[in-house]
């Protein structure tokens, strides 16, 4: 009880963002008892328990439940965009959400390893990107329509996204836990097109080999054009428009957003990238972004009305407490809702 309390009091620490000492005046007691507390020599009274609960916003159950992963089995790549503090956050944050959603996997017998369908895929040249996301989208069966939620389609093929709440310039972070469990965060502060964006950015950095000696430039503009080709195919998109333009409209770039989920910027990028339109065309569009406000928030130039959300866990845990594989209270605690509220939320026809 002791080695499983400690981490889990460390890692609620490390999510809240709090030192030793700031947990302690919160708590009321000494910061060698947290201390304590972390390294396994001393487990709390329940008042102190029950006012950790309290202050860490979760259930009792949280602080007893079982390790499946640590902190050290979550790495990113280089280069992240999140360092010290912010970073451990989003790891313990990871693990926290990852943990109950694992067990129900394996409750229901669904835990396969995952298969990444590019991992012979050569990355040469940014162009290679595109050949990739081609022959993903025939691997996955995607076709070439629109991907309606790449959320749920992410998770039904085993890739758990966390959703996390960060500063508006963070975008995501892709990372395989243990080597074996692909994961994608994301900042649920995004709007839905860069959300859509982003996901599949951060899916070209999980599936595409890319020589990890390579310059951190051409890993994002492979995964640029990996996501730009995920949510407009080369091919469509020169249906649309032609293989050849001098010049394009508003008229003609706002319905393929908003039917396809890619913002106008990206739509831009692919036009230039496909040779569809001339790079001065691309500049002269960036200029007028620059310029005017609206446009860079594309406010006023078509809206995007699909959603992106998975209730995958929500429906795994549906189905494990209608076919009694867990009870109520265990389904209270990896929901990390009390009990009441999970059979409001579960009731059973």
């Amino acid at each position: 009880m002791e080695a499983v309390f400690a981490y889990r009091v460390k890692s609620a620490r490390i999510q809240k963002g709090v030192t030793q000492a700031q947990l302690a005046e919160a708590l009321g007691i000494s910061k060698q008892a947290v201390s304590q507390y972390e390294n396994g020599k001393k487990n709390p009274e329940s008042k102190t328990l029950i006012a950790m609960a309290k202050y860490f916003q979760k259930p009792l159950e949280y602080f007893l439940r079982p390790v499946s992963a640590s902190l050290d089995q979550v790495e990113f790549r280089k280069r992240a965009s999140l360092k010290g503090k912010k970073l451990d956050a989003v790891k313990a944050t990871i693990l926290e959400k990852l943990e109950p959603y694992l067990e129900l996997e394996h409750i229901l017998a669904l835990d396969e390893p995952f298969e990444n369908p590019l991992i012979n895929f050569q990355i040469r040249e940014v162009e290679d990107a595109e050949n990739a996301a081609k022959y993903l989208l025939q691997s996955w069966k995607l076709g070439l329509n629109p991907i309606p939620n790449i959320l749920e389609m992410l998770e039904d093929r085993g890739i758990k996204i966390i959703h996390v709440e960060l500063d508006p310039k963070f975008d995501g972070l892709s990372t395989f836990v243990g080597d074996r469990i692909p994961i994608i965060v994301l900042n649920e502060k995004m709007d839905t097109l860069r959300l859509r964006f982003t996901a599949m950015h951060e899916l070209g950095h999980l599936l595409l080999p890319i020589d990890e000696e390579s310059d951190h430039k051409f890993k994002e503009a492979v995964c640029n054009r990996f996501a730009g080709a995920m949510l407009m195919p080369g091919g469509v998109l020169m249906e649309e428009l032609g293989s050849k333009r001098q010049r394009i409209s508003w008229a003609e770039l706002i319905p393929i957003k908003e039917y396809y989920g890619i913002s106008l910027a990206a739509l831009m990028y692919r036009c230039k990238d496909l040779g569809i339109l001339p790079l001065s065309i691309l500049k002269r569009f960036w200029t007028l972004r620059n310029q005017h406000p609206n446009l860079k928030m594309e406010v006023g130039y078509g809206e995007y009305k699909g959603e992106e959300r998975s209730a995958r866990f929500e429906q795994l845990l549906s189905k494990a407490l209608a076919e009694e594989l867990i009870t109520y209270s265990k389904g209270a605690s990896l929901a990390g809702i009390g009990l009441t509220e999970l059979k409001e939320t579960y009731q059973l026809i």
